[in-house]
């Protein structure tokens, strides 16, 4: 396993990578890997000739009052995962790599950016479209895999590149989960214990959700219900809603397609989840 911290390293690490034609698959993450990164990983190596991972918390897409420097970072854990999952590249770039003093370009995504993360997190799609376009650019991957746990951010990464033309395709992977349901994040190691035992039920009330619309609730009754149940046990949330899976529009009524998100606080940590409620 090659890790490259400088550019330099980097393009002669590619160029190892992908002699003779090889494709290349990425898998981008901001470290504290879990199973659900491997789950990434094992996609990109199953349909690619070799894949490589890059780890860099993204300051850009945190806000001034985030947890950008409490952000777990464990970087001998995450090279031990990255050796034992046959990767082949690690790209290990500093900020002032990533973000050079004369770097004068941001990216803004319309669309399925606003609302939602996007009213949550003021800024954060600037910050996550900008740094996944610069890795893009660095990487020259074939494919790069995201989850679809952070579905907002999927679909933004999606439309950026077909907007920008960029020559990667994206490959969204399923949310991997604890047997209780509970969402795999890296956040979720910050959760007390009773709060860990309360998490699944985000999950829980979205399966009740998607179940409820599938009988012919009206969506309107359902989210306030949900919302409501989250509430009483303890939850803080942010949304509960229904949308169009590509655009992250509201939906009035379900649909083929329609998606449930949901963030909600519990105690100092957010957890976000979704579902196809087909």
């Amino acid at each position: 396993m090659q890790i490259a911290r400088t550019p330099a390293a980097l393009a002669a690490a590619l160029a190892a990578a992908r002699a003779g034609g090889r494709t290349l698959g990425f898998v981008p993450t901001m470290g504290a890997l879990h199973a659900g990164h491997r789950a990434l990983m094992d996609a990109a190596a199953a349909e690619c000739d070799e894949f490589a991972v890059s780890i860099f918390v993204n300051p850009l897409q945190f806000a001034p009052h985030e947890d950008f420097s409490r952000y777990p970072r464990d970087e001998a854990g995450d090279l031990a995962l990255l050796e034992q999952a046959g990767c082949r590249l690690v790209w290990l770039p500093d900020v002032p790599t990533m973000y050079p003093p004369e770097a004068a370009t941001q990216i803004e995504v319309e669309g399925p950016a606003r609302g939602w993360e996007g009213a949550a997190r003021p800024g954060h799609f600037r910050g996550v479209a900008t740094v996944v376009a610069r890795l893009f650019g660095q990487l020259r991957a074939d494919r790069a895999y995201f989850g679809e746990k952070d579905w907002q951010q999927l679909q933004v990464v999606r439309r950026m590149t077909a907007d920008l033309a960029l020559p990667v395709e994206v490959v969204a992977v399923p949310t991997v989960r604890e047997p209780d349901g509970l969402a795999l994040s890296s956040r979720n190691r910050y959760l007390t214990p009773p709060e860990r035992a309360l998490a699944p039920l985000l999950y829980e009330q979205m399966r009740q959700a998607a179940a409820a619309m599938r009988s012919g609730v009206p969506v309107a009754d359902v989210l306030a219900a949900g919302d409501t149940r989250l509430r009483q046990a303890g939850f803080t949330p942010d949304y509960f809603a229904l949308v169009e899976a590509t655009s992250l529009a509201a939906l009035p009524v379900a649909q083929p397609g329609a998606r449930l998100i949901a963030a909600a606080r519990l105690g100092a940590i957010r957890l976000l989840d979704n579902l196809a409620i087909d």
